[in-house]
């Protein structure tokens, strides 16, 4: 009986979440404000660079709000050998890979940020890098945001690479307790009705904002860029692919 609770309440959130992008990627808006200038990215991309988006759908905004911070999706750089590079996520259904452009054309109005470790990586943790992110391809999305479950979602996945492969621990894993008691303004009432009337609050998580905020890392672009529009993103005219 616990085993069929436990499964139902997994259908029912990926089937609210489900519901919400269909509604949602239906209604967002993919023009920027007038006062945004938009640019092409000057700063070559290297193996580990952590890659901060927005993506503009209700769950990621809320788990911005709970942050009070922009950023609500996070990836990182795993390939620059070719003529694009490749950022590695954690992303519903499962976890991937797809090129930059492709990530960062999901971002609303464009806004970007790349942040790199604040010491130089050697070869083998380059080599590192990108074989702790492909040991996690495939693993479903955790729409609970367990930091402690055998799923994944993008922090988590970027906190795991990096410290698999290099030892750098970046951003904080912390209870929801602690989160929204450091951000009362923050919508509980949504987070309420996501996790079914009782909000987990001695669930460990890390959010894209502490990653962001993160020492050991260094930012090297914070702002907005121009990405092809026949990408369909959040920053062009077209249906936006919602993950």
């Amino acid at each position: 009986m616990h085993c069929f609770h436990k499964r139902f309440r997994v259908a029912f959130i990926a089937g609210l979440a489900a519901c919400m992008v269909l509604m949602i990627a239906a209604t967002s808006g993919g023009g920027a404000p007038d006062a945004i200038v938009r640019t092409p990215l000057q700063v070559p991309l290297q193996v580990g660079d952590v890659v901060f988006i927005r993506v503009p759908h209700l769950l990621y905004r809320k788990v911005a709000d709970a942050n009070a911070s922009w950023t609500n999706h996070v990836g990182i750089v795993i390939d620059v050998s070719g003529g694009e590079a490749i950022v590695a996520e954690s992303r519903v259904p499962r976890a991937g890979a797809t090129t930059f452009s492709k990530f960062v054309a999901r971002s609303e109005n464009g806004r970007v940020a790349i942040r790199r470790l604040s010491r130089n990586l050697n070869d083998d943790e380059r080599r590192r890098i990108v074989a702790a992110a492909r040991l996690r391809f495939g693993q479903w999305y955790d729409l609970g945001f367990d930091f402690n479950s055998q799923r994944q979602f993008c922090s988590k996945f970027v906190r795991e690479v990096l410290q698999q492969a290099t030892g750098e621990s970046v951003g904080a894993v912390e209870t929801f307790s602690s989160l929204l008691a450091r951000h009362p303004e923050a919508d509980q009432r949504f987070w309420k009705w996501w996790y079914l009337g009782a909000i987990p609050w001695q669930r460990q998580t890390i959010t894209p904002a502490s990653q962001y905020e993160s020492e050991v890392l260094h930012t090297v672009f914070d702002g907005w860029i121009v990405t092809p529009s026949s990408l369909s993103g959040h920053n062009s005219t077209t249906m936006p692919n919602p993950f």
